[in-house]
């Protein structure tokens, strides 16, 4: 990643008025985006900050906990809070790859094939139980994840703009789940884990759902133009080179004890996270701790430590034994 010419704490320029409007404007829709899920999701606010930050920064998430705390409710959450086409995949295991992506059907009337577009064709596509599905129909996504794109018997389609993949998987069972295999895992920017709500939350949450769901008159708070150009503003962050070293120290520091460490694309989004978050907090440049906070979520999932410590342990060792510059 290439400084973007933005100012940046090492810089002579300051800030125009129109750059200052433009990240408030960002960051403000992140506000509203997040007060509105929080009429739905009670807690987990640095969950919902994630996961915002990660569309914010033109990524995908992976929402990875025990059935019921609320992975798919969040999802659907996030989605409703954005204008849009908001779509849904039940991955089960008789999933095929066309019922993602589509198919091309011969229409007897016009005497040729049309393409039936497949639930991908969204701007917000919530994938639940993806592990549900054998890896020949997870991997319908591998393309769209990474290329915003689709092939279907040779041709190729585009999707919305913006797009973005939340996916939720079970974390406890073993039986009829198919594990994600490195190379989707590595698609997704972050993993993140909900966890049980305290007893104050949990009371909280019942108060709010037992009758009518709040999920049922949740109205979208942030348009698809709102959020082309907060990520336009994201992408534009000045990412300066003693915070770029300091990412890829991380990187090399993963690969030289991990069996498998973090990948350059795997670089690459722990950079573009950070230029999120930096949007967030009203800032026009990316500092060391903006890369520390999202390496905790961004690089476990993307690694195999094969020792005894786990992949968030190696990470935590890496984040102490490394100072930025």
């Amino acid at each position: 990643m290439t400084d973007t010419g933005a100012s940046s704490p090492d810089s002579d320029s300051t800030l125009t008025d129109g750059r200052v409007d433009d990240i408030t404007t960002a960051s403000d829709m992140v506000s509203a985006v997040r007060k509105n899920i929080q009429t739905v999701i009670v807690g987990n606010t640095q969950v919902i900050d994630h996961i915002l930050i990660a569309i914010l920064a033109r990524g995908h998430v992976l929402l990875e906990d025990v059935p019921g705390v609320g992975k798919t409710m969040l999802a659907r959450a996030v989605a409703r809070s954005f204008e849009g086409e908001f779509k849904r995949i039940q991955f089960t295991p008789d999933l095929l790859p066309a019922d993602v992506t589509g198919v091309n059907v011969y229409n007897q009337k016009a005497e040729d094939f049309e393409f039936r577009h497949g639930p991908v064709f969204g701007n917000v596509v919530l994938g639940d139980e993806i592990n549900r599905a054998p890896p020949k129909t997870q991997g319908a996504l591998l393309e769209a994840m990474e290329e915003q794109q689709v092939t279907v018997d040779g041709t190729t389609r585009t999707l919305p703009n913006p797009f973005t993949v939340i996916a939720t998987q079970n974390a406890i069972e073993d039986e009829h789940v198919y594990g994600l295999p490195l190379a989707e895992l590595d698609r997704f920017m972050k993993k993140l884990r909900l966890g049980y709500p305290d007893e104050s939350e949990e009371i909280e949450m019942l108060g709010r759902t037992v009758g009518i769901h709040p999920i049922e008159s949740l109205e979208p708070v942030a348009t698809l133009s709102d959020l082309r150009a907060a990520r336009t503003i994201a992408a534009e962050i000045s990412v300066v080179e003693p915070v770029r070293s300091y990412a890829t120290q991380i990187a090399r520091f993963t690969r030289e004890n991990a069996q498998i460490g973090l990948s350059p694309r795997g670089t690459l989004q722990l950079l573009r996270a950070a230029q999120g978050r930096a949007v967030v907090e009203g800032r026009d440049y990316v500092i060391p701790d903006d890369v520390k906070t999202e390496a905790l979520v961004v690089i476990p999932h993307r690694i195999q430590s094969g020792s005894e410590q786990t992949s968030d342990e190696l990470v935590r060792s890496a984040l102490s034994t490394i100072d930025p510059e």
